[in-house]
């Protein structure tokens, strides 16, 4: 108790606190996405529930790993080395989990490009298993966001608490604006290329961190930000085409 009194008091760790909620929420941008392109393909009666459900694992899944911080370091630890490259625990998470969003991306930008293509799709076959399959996706990848999100908390504060209250926090904010961002994405077909795209990128980019290329967070988010400014305009110009047409 005195410890968390003593981090109440601090500057710093109210400062701490802010960086690290930002630097979450930004990491979760990804997870999002995700979870909105999955969830929109199924029953609208079932989304809402998706979401939550998928968010919820999410805050389950960190808080546990948090709880085992010091294991969490420790998967930084190299294992083997090949082809003169040193792998880790959490470099071949994130290289399985960069291949499972570039494989899913690239079926599910197949099947928008081609939807007389009746072939499984990212939902897999059928709509009972759906619901359980979306559910099943949004869980592998809460793992491998989990893993890389805690390990960036760990190096940017030494204090559980502050962890603890970050991750809370982020997960509400990714509650409360799942299903917005899910509406948006739906009601504006140009934007579901768009994410595809962006998680087709954000998939290469855990690719090349697990093989030892660092790429800099703040390259890819500036350029997914500019993309994004670019549709947005480009959204307000074909609606001022229609204003005028009709």
């Amino acid at each position: 108790m005195d410890g968390i009194l003593v981090l109440v008091q601090d500057p710093a760790a109210w400062v701490a606190l802010v960086t690290l909620i930002i630097m979450e929420v930004v990491l979760g941008i990804d997870n999002l996405i995700f979870i909105s392109i999955l969830t929109n393909k199924l029953p609208p009666k079932h989304r809402e529930r998706a979401r939550r459900i998928g968010i919820g694992l999410a805050l389950v899944m960190r808080l546990g790993l948090l709880g085992t911080v010091a294991w969490i370091v420790q998967l930084t630890n190299p294992v083997f080395t090949a082809f003169g490259q040193a792998f880790s625990w959490k470099d071949m998470i994130l290289i399985a989990g960069g291949l499972f969003l570039v494989w899913k991306a690239t079926k599910e930008i197949h099947h928008t490009l081609d939807p007389d293509d009746h072939k499984e799709d990212m939902l897999g076959k059928g709509a009972t298993a759906g619901f359980a399959a979306v559910i099943g996706q949004i869980l592998i990848l809460d793992l491998v966001f989990s893993v890389d999100s805690i390990i960036t908390a760990v190096g940017m504060t030494p204090h559980l608490p502050i962890m603890f209250v970050a991750v809370i926090v982020t997960v509400i904010i990714m509650l409360v604006a799942a299903t917005p961002l899910a509406n948006f994405i739906e009601k504006n077909p140009t934007i579901v290329m768009l994410a595809l795209s962006f998680l087709l990128m954000i998939g290469t980019t855990l690719i090349a961190e697990g093989m030892g290329f660092h790429v800099p967070k703040g390259y890819v988010y500036a350029a997914m930000a500019f993309s994004a400014l670019v549709e947005v305009l480009n959204m307000f110009s074909r609606n001022a085409r229609k204003r005028k047409s009709g």
